[in-house]
């Protein structure tokens, strides 16, 4: 005899509940009608171990999917920062490489312009991109080392001019 058979109404369950916990109301309810009030204590009773028990295993359940959701948001949050780091090198390097290759291109011409290149500011720029830090002391050698090649610029005499025959 179920609860719709006795004229009782049926127990509402709530979205997503537990289908061990709605099956235990379900059984009380059956037990219920079957046995009595008096008899009902004793059967609640009884059933109570069993939802104690599932709802162990429900919040054990549920702490290991959070702290396996937390490890993957840590292993996604290292790959990124490892991938950022990479890329940084990569740049700095590229950027090192073609600091130094101009700065070979351009020095029988302009020497100056050579120190520019790979003087402090390739320190600093592959600094930056590197190690992803800049010190107020890198700026300093390196504004220092443009005005020094800028100042031996202007004081160096242009070269001569061939004879135009």
């Amino acid at each position: 005899m179920t609860a719709e058979d006795s004229g009782a109404l049926p127990i509402a369950q709530p979205p997503g509940g537990d289908p061990i916990v709605s099956a235990g109301l379900e059984i009380a309810m059956r037990w219920g009608d079957a046995l009595g009030a008096d008899k009902l204590d004793i059967a609640l009773k009884a059933l109570e171990p069993e939802l104690r028990r599932a709802h162990r295993e429900r919040m054990t359940r549920l702490e290991m999917q959070r702290q396996s959701s937390e490890r993957e948001f840590a292993e996604r949050r290292e790959q990124r920062a490892h991938r950022r780091h990479l890329a940084g090198m990569v740049v700095g390097g590229v950027i090192s490489v073609a600091m130094l290759g101009a700065g070979v291109f351009v020095a029988a011409d302009a020497w100056w312009l050579a120190a520019l290149l790979c003087g402090p500011s390739l320190l600093a720029l592959a600094k930056v991109f590197v190690l992803s830090r800049s010190d107020p002391e890198d700026m300093k050698a390196v504004s220092v080392g443009g005005r020094g090649a800028t100042n031996a610029a202007a004081q160096a005499q242009p070269p001569a001019q061939p004879p135009v025959v």
